[in-house]
């Protein structure tokens, strides 16, 4: 007698057992393809290369760097150069000696068919002339259209009989750590060159209040500075600009600034010859979970006014202490967030802005100026008769005097209390205070003397509060901190 298996259907028992096994199956196996899929990297990069390849440019910068004046080449008396260099030196002007011309190579992208192109600002910083190198041979000379500090970016224009390839701007919000990504450039000099690697972080902030690099591991290098990086469809999702290398060589950790922060810059630049960015007119820090609790803010989030100098803000009304939880219908999650959308807002808008004060929200309508007019004009920035002291949450604090003014540098009309020391082992001392620091708010309310900051205390503690919120001024610059009242 020959045993059989038992079939499917016997094994399962039931109609409707069978066709959950079946299902079970199907999902499994669907898994593991799509598993194996995910996994799997690209069986080439040769058509990608090929398909953007033409669009990406070699940048050759020429720079005039004047020779400092002074001696001439020292050469040993009697040698056979003695005369030579005599007569050379004695060419030029009295003092002088004769100036160098410095090269410079880095990388780019056309992004129109009529020649404009996309490159770092360090690239071209400085250069007299500008020469461009194409993909499939022959050079042009480009111009400055505009150039943007901030985010180190540059917009150049060649002029061109034909029509030149070109490349498009991806969406760089919607890429993810582990996405397979494209870098083309000049490496080093090297001419055209492709590497391929994957996105190894978002979100990279690195000196700029405009940062959002995305880092990968694809190798960058010198000459790269101003090239693209590409997603698998050949978008341009970023631009690449830096590296962290301990030798100066390509280790994997490269920068490119995001698309959508280059998209909008480079648009600005090609409308302007210049960024024209929105500006609130605050000073503000992060939200912390004991700021939150010491204001009766129910999350952390939004961004802590510090300081309203003269500006919009200040015109429609808000105030040091407010928390802006949300600006023209956008929801505010930190101070970062904060400074790239209002960066993106339109100069001379006027747009809703929500803050939380004393408990409630209210809303300010604020007119944006122009951040860059801001910067050039300089604007991104009743005391006791007796010098009463007296020890409060860790520290040695003084009511404000016309001595201490001298000694501080302070106005004739500064106030608060001034911080003679702190306690060692303090949290005080843990959260950055140091004598010669003003506490000029507790609680949201001004404080001139000790019995305006015990009674700030009481409030809080009254109020089932576990730490009371400081506006604290160190050189003329403001932060708040949050001491425990426990």
């Amino acid at each position: 007698m020959t045993l059989q298996p038992p079939t499917l259907r016997e094994r399962a028992g039931s109609p409707a057992r069978l066709l959950l096994v079946l299902v079970l199956g199907v999902a499994f196996s669907l898994a593991q393809a799509l598993s194996a899929t995910a996994r799997s990297a690209p069986e080439s990069f040769a058509d990608l290369a090929e398909k953007v390849s033409p669009a990406v440019v070699n940048i050759t910068t020429t720079t005039t760097i004047e020779a400092p004046a002074g001696p001439g080449p020292m050469v040993p008396e009697g040698s056979p150069f003695e005369d030579f260099f005599r007569d050379f030196m004695d060419r030029l002007p009295d003092g002088q000696t004769r100036p160098r011309r410095s090269q410079a190579l880095g990388s780019g992208f056309l992004i129109s068919q009529d020649g404009y192109i996309v490159t770092n600002n360090h690239v071209i910083e400085g250069a007299d002339e500008i020469m461009i190198e194409f993909y499939g041979g022959g050079e042009l000379p480009a111009r400055i259209v505009g150039t943007d500090k901030t985010t180190d970016l540059a917009l150049l224009k060649v002029d061109s009989d034909e029509p030149l390839p070109y490349v498009s701007f991806g969406d760089s919000d919607v890429m993810r750590v582990g996405d397979w990504v494209l870098a083309v450039g000049n490496p080093l000099g090297q001419g055209f060159s492709v590497t391929a690697g994957i996105i190894s972080a978002r979100n990279r902030e690195l000196s700029g209040v405009y940062d959002d690099f995305i880092q990968t591991d694809a190798a960058i290098n010198r000459g790269n500075s101003g090239g693209p990086l590409f997603n698998m469809d050949g978008e341009v999702i970023g631009v690449n600009t830096a590296i962290l290398s301990p030798n100066g060589g390509s280790i994997g950790i490269g920068f490119s600034m995001a698309s959508n922060v280059v998209s909008k810059v480079i648009a600005q630049l090609k409308e302007f010859g210049e960024t024209r960015r929105g500006w609130l007119g605050v000073r503000i820090q992060d939200v912390t979970d004991e700021i939150a609790d010491a204001i009766g803010l129910d999350s952390v989030a939004g961004a802590l006014v510090t300081d309203v100098p003269d500006g919009p803000a200040k015109k429609a009304g808000i105030e040091a202490g407010d928390v802006i939880l949300s600006f023209d219908g956008q929801d505010v999650a930190d101070t970062r967030e904060l400074v790239r959308i209002v960066g993106d807002a339109e100069v001379g808008k006027t747009v809703p802005v929500v803050v939380f004060r004393d408990g409630e929200t209210r809303t300010f309508m604020v007119t944006l100026g122009r951040r860059e007019e801001a910067e050039a004009a300089g604007q991104l920035g009743g005391p006791g008769s007796g010098p009463v002291e007296k020890e409060l949450l860790g520290m040695t604090l003084s009511e404000m005097t016309d001595e201490l003014r001298d000694q501080l540098g302070l106005g004739a009309s500064a106030g608060g209390l001034v911080v003679m020391s702190v306690e060692e082992d303090s949290e005080a001392r843990d959260k950055g205070l140091r004598a010669g620091d003003v506490i000029t708010e507790a609680g949201q309310k001004k404080v001139e003397t000790i019995r305006d900051l015990e009674e700030r205390i009481a409030e809080a503690r009254d109020a089932g509060r576990r730490s009371i919120l400081l506006l604290v001024r160190r050189g003329g610059e403001p932060r708040f901190v949050a001491l425990s009242i426990d």
